[in-house]
């Protein structure tokens, strides 16, 4: 029987992972602080092990006897600081990764995001997904740190995982694109889904968003085990949709109209810094950090993940948010 530790494991993509592991017949060490929310693994029959990422000796018990480490936590939200993010994210990250070096773990398969790989060279505006720049796994990062902590964060650990590499550790990284699903623990009062069902969205942006069912994520995760190449990374990515199409589908999913109102992100873009100032006297349906970037495109392209993972989505981004729907409702209403 195959061992596995996960990181994170309470977490969205952590928690659905161990539902995966476990159904495939593998022996789960879940990994997780004392305060996690164990709602996504309490029915689960797996190891538990309280720690965090920044205690060495827990994490080196923890991986004794496992032959694959799935490194899913990390930091996340806006409002998270440059020092939470580098204590979680990047030196999280490093002490995982040299853990497992020293103990002999077979292979490691970090769980990055698109976030990763910066922002688009323009703004696609209106213009649609097919016809904009598409983001792949040679895009570098490209904003200055300030602007974006979280996939600044994301970049550093990539980084720290590739000097890691070079000393031996069998590691591969995904990165996923905006993960959508049944069990967004995290995320239910803050998802633009959520947002848009209580009719907090005024408008539509331009620009657009790449969406990926939680159950691809998983698939592309245990595909990247079995075929993932050593200091690789892989983009897990579906469908590229404009913000107009995607709050048509939802328009369709929670019988809500869709704003008539169209922000330009030209428009948006130059009220960052006021906004940042007097962020206390609006209630924005998005936060502040992420209108610099109103207006782009972040659509990727996951030819990689299909070639070469033989990865194939079963879901399509309507599915996605009506499962992710379904599941905020319920949850809400308990």
């Amino acid at each position: 029987m195959i061992k596995a530790l996960v990181t994170g494991s309470t977490g969205f993509i952590g928690g659905a992972l161990c539902t995966a592991l476990i159904e495939k017949g593998f022996s789960v060490r879940a990994f997780h602080r004392s305060t996690s929310n164990l709602t996504l693994i309490k029915d689960l029959p797996v190891e538990h092990v309280i720690g965090d990422l920044t205690q060495p000796e827990i994490l080196k018990s923890a991986m004794q006897g496992v032959d694959v480490v799935f490194h899913t936590a990390a930091m996340l939200g806006i409002k998270s600081n440059v020092a939470q993010h580098t204590a979680t994210t990047i030196l999280g990250t490093r002490s995982v990764m040299e853990t497992a070096l020293r103990v002999g773990v077979q292979r490691v398969i970090h769980t990055s995001s698109v976030a990763a790989l910066g922002v688009p060279p323009i703004p696609s505006e209106l213009t649609p997904p097919e016809k904009s720049p598409q983001l792949n796994e040679h895009s570098t990062w490209n904003v200055r740190p300030s602007h974006w902590l979280y996939g600044y964060s994301k970049y550093q650990a990539e980084m720290e995982i590739q000097k890691i590499v070079a000393q031996g550790l069998d590691v591969v990284i995904t990165n996923p694109s905006y993960v959508v699903g049944a069990g967004d623990l995290y995320r239910t009062e803050n998802s633009p889904i959520v947002s848009f069902y209580r009719k907090k969205m005024p408008f539509i942006p331009t620009g657009g968003i790449n969406i990926v069912h939680i159950k691809d994520v998983v698939d592309g995760h245990l595909a990247a085990m079995e075929y993932g190449k050593r200091g690789e990374r892989y983009i897990l990515a579906n469908e590229n949709l404009t913000f107009k199409q995607m709050f048509s589908l939802l328009s369709t999913i929670t019988s809500v109209p869709v704003p008539r109102l169209l922000l330009h992100g030209k428009i948006a873009r130059p009220t960052v810094v006021p906004l940042q100032f007097l962020r206390s006297l609006f209630n924005l349906p998005v936060p502040v950090e992420l209108i610099r970037f109103a207006g782009y495109g972040f659509y990727f392209n996951n030819r990689k993940s299909l070639q070469d993972l033989k990865l194939q989505y079963h879901y399509s981004a309507s599915q996605a948010m009506q499962d992710a729907f379904n599941w905020f409702k319920n949850n809400s209403e308990k």
